[in-house]
């Protein structure tokens, strides 16, 4: 399943240069550029608050954003940098990149897993150790998947999931070559402290030999 891509809304800018961009931010707006796909680029301007309020959420430059301007056709974007006031770190400008359909882009998508019920590492009392809640892959613009799914079914204690055991979505790779984990499936914490105290006495018993 395609990944629903969020909306963020601009309003167009009269104007370039530093005269029109500080005239925008004492409107409590903050200006910004569209460039990118063989086309002019574009001045634009956001609500303040409202964006800080996006930025803040976190992922912002990791986002892909459906553009929507008054009077204009909507367009796919990504962050390409935010400029922030050396004292009080708001943002002052920001410029986006257009994106085609068929571009590559590197996106965070957050990891599911299923099939807990079929794990007998869980039901025997073991516990998912999340390593990575979310992984980076290289996706198509106009096919971003919604999530990756991590099957646990016949994991035993002790197991690990790596990102080569795991079914990635048509066209999406990740940006790490090396085959990284995702998630293990820890022993429970009663059998962890009775191994370690275990492990304690035998050292003991080695030390007094």
């Amino acid at each position: 399943m395609a990944k629903e891509i969020p909306d963020l809304v601009a309003e167009p800018r009269a104007g370039t240069g530093k005269g029109a961009a500080r005239q925008a931010r004492r409107a409590g707006k903050v200006p910004g550029i569209v460039y990118g796909d063989n086309k002019e680029p574009v001045a634009i301007q956001f609500d303040f608050n409202k964006l800080l309020t996006k930025l803040r959420a976190g992922r912002f430059m990791a986002t892909l954003f459906n553009l929507k301007v008054e009077g204009q056709d909507d367009v796919r974007v990504i962050c390409r940098g935010v400029q922030r006031d050396v004292v009080k770190d708001l943002p002052i400008h920001i410029d986006f990149m257009r994106l085609r359909r068929t571009s590559k882009v590197n996106l965070f998508i957050p990891v599911v897993f299923e099939n807990e019920d079929n794990c007998p590492g869980l039901r025997k009392g073991g516990t998912i150790v999340h390593v990575r809640n979310e992984v980076e892959l290289i996706v198509t613009a106009g096919d971003i998947p919604e999530q990756i799914v991590v099957d646990l079914a016949g994991l035993e204690v002790g197991d690990s999931i790596h990102i080569n055991d795991v079914k990635l979505p048509e066209g999406a790779k990740p940006t790490i070559d090396r085959n990284f984990v995702i998630a293990n499936i820890a022993a429970p914490s009663a059998l962890r402290s009775d191994e370690a105290e275990a492990e304690g006495e035998e050292a003991e018993e080695a030390a007094e030999g």
